[in-house]
């Protein structure tokens, strides 16, 4: 059953000058997560934060810290991101040799785990390892930079992962799994991915815009 949809502002569109400020604004517009992305200009073409600044703004939210990292080879740095506050850490099965491993390490320190599709992967990268995740993300976009246009066919991608997320869930006991969606969200596409079947829109452009007393109706708006 589909619930309120969660909104994750991404920290990638916010003034990073004033980066615990705009967490705490994001906060006080009602956010569900907020959504930190981690880029090593190696696995993605572009370079952004690390687990020290996650820390360093770990005091300024109670929110779940939504961390997703694009690095690789990831293994080696999930535990420090855990340690520096992230509630959420999610991966590309791509970023490691074993991604049940993988899952597995990131739920040994009491993290949820969660899987990252880029547009050209295909669903049977998460297929078998449904069962074991909190949360699958879809990229709607190619990773790596913010502002980018919604692929359109990643609904189709939506639709059938919400199809067997909830067979999944259903033989689990109505166990939550998110389904969460990146790149490109606005008011227009919002719609049509919640549609689709997402509970967890990513939202930076999005929510950002105009300024902090902006951030609570944009946050409203793109719930639908």
């Amino acid at each position: 059953m589909q619930q309120t949809t969660k909104i994750a502002p991404s920290i990638l569109s916010a003034d990073f000058a004033r980066l615990g400020e705009e967490v705490r604004a994001i906060t006080e517009a009602k956010a569900d997560y907020v959504h930190v992305d981690v880029m090593d200009g190696h696995f993605v073409p572009n370079i952004t934060i690390g687990a020290m600044v996650v820390k360093a703004l770990r005091p300024h939210s109670a929110l779940p810290f939504d961390v997703h990292l694009m690095i690789a080879p990831v293994d080696a740095f999930i535990a420090e991101f855990a340690q520096a506050g992230a509630d959420i850490i999610t991966f590309h099965p791509e970023a490691g040799p074993h991604p049940h491993r993988t899952i597995q390490l990131i739920k040994s320190l009491g993290k949820k785990a969660g899987l990252s599709l880029n547009p050209g992967t295909p669903l049977t990268a998460v297929e078998w390892l449904l069962p074991d995740i909190d949360l699958v993300l879809v990229m709607s976009v190619n990773p790596g930079f913010g502002g980018q246009k919604f692929i359109d066919s990643s609904l189709h991608k939506i639709k059938e992962l919400r199809r067997r997320i909830d067979a999944v869930s259903e033989a689990q006991g109505g166990r939550p799994i998110d389904l969460e969606v990146d790149g490109g969200i606005n008011i227009a596409t919002a719609k049509q991915a919640i549609a689709a079947g997402a509970d967890v829109l990513v939202a930076g452009t999005a929510t950002f815009q105009g300024g902090a007393a902006e951030y609570a109706p944009n946050i409203a708006a793109l719930r639908g």
